[in-house]
This record gives C-alpha cells, sequence and structure tokens, in this order.
C-alpha cells in the first residue's frame, strides 16, 4: 500500500510539473500588450533588426491590431511595402485601432493625390468605410 501511495505522489508530481510547462509555453505564445509592442516597435533602428521585425509581424499575424499598425508604419518607409503597409493599417482599423484608421486615410490621401484625377475617390471611399466600422467596433465594444 505504502508503495502506491509513493508511486501517486511521484505521477501527480510530474502531472502538475507537465502543467505548469504547458501553461508557461502558452504564456510565451500569447499576445503581450499594447504597451509591449509599441516599446518593441520604438526598438526597432531603420537599418532594421530582423528578429524583433518577425516578432512584430508573428504579432501582427495573431491579430493584435496594435502590432498590425506599427508594423504598418514600419513599412511605409519602404516603397516596396507600402500595398502590404496599407492592408496592415486596413486590418487594424476594422479592429477598432483609431491610429490605425488615421493612417490609412494619410495613405488614401497620399494615393489620390499621386494618382492627379479628379474622380479617383476610390481609396477615400474605402478608407472612409474602415474609419465607420472602427468606430462602430469601439462603440459596441465599449
Amino acid at each position: 500500500m505504502e508503495l502506491f501511495n509513493k508511486s501517486g505522489v511521484l505521477v501527480s508530481a510530474v502531472l502538475v510539473t507537465v502543467g505548469a510547462l504547458i501553461a508557461c509555453q502558452a504564456q510565451e505564445d500569447a499576445i503581450p500588450s499594447s504597451t509591449v509592442i509599441e516599446a518593441a516597435a520604438m526598438q526597432l533602428s531603420p537599418g532594421g533588426q530582423p528578429a524583433a521585425e518577425r516578432r512584430l509581424q508573428e504579432w501582427a499575424d495573431q491579430g493584435s491590431p496594435v502590432a498590425q499598425r506599427e508594423l504598418a508604419l514600419r513599412y511605409l518607409a519602404n516603397p516596396d511595402k507600402r500595398r502590404e503597409a496599407m492592408q496592415l493599417f486596413e486590418r487594424a482599423a476594422s479592429a477598432g485601432d483609431a491610429q490605425a484608421a488615421v493612417g490609412l486615410v494619410g495613405m488614401s490621401h497620399e494615393a489620390s493625390n499621386a494618382t492627379n484625377r479628379v474622380g479617383s475617390a476610390g481609396p477615400a471611399l474605402n478608407a472612409g468605410r474602415v474609419i465607420k466600422e472602427a468606430a462602430t467596433a469601439n462603440y459596441v465594444a465599449h
């Protein structure tokens, strides 16, 4: 009987340890707070830090509007990534990030000014729709 109690304690200890390891792994995969994401984004240098940028991309892919916005702001400096920046701004603004909505409007105005066409209200209308959705999402969520 005593052997059974000792092995039961051992099995319980192993199960608790495994549970703690799983909880630690889940916590590492969680999206950090907006303050942590913004601080991480501020640490990125213009020369680039691939590991930090990849981490920001992971958070954006996990659905963090703040990470999407910060990554979009980083992409604005690269002409080859402006389309990605606009898509990230749209995703973040649709999720309720007001700063991303402002960035989206700015990009839309730049695009319409660059085309120099009188009837090119497409990007501006799209930005307006996203801002309206973001405002509605914020209103309903609070």
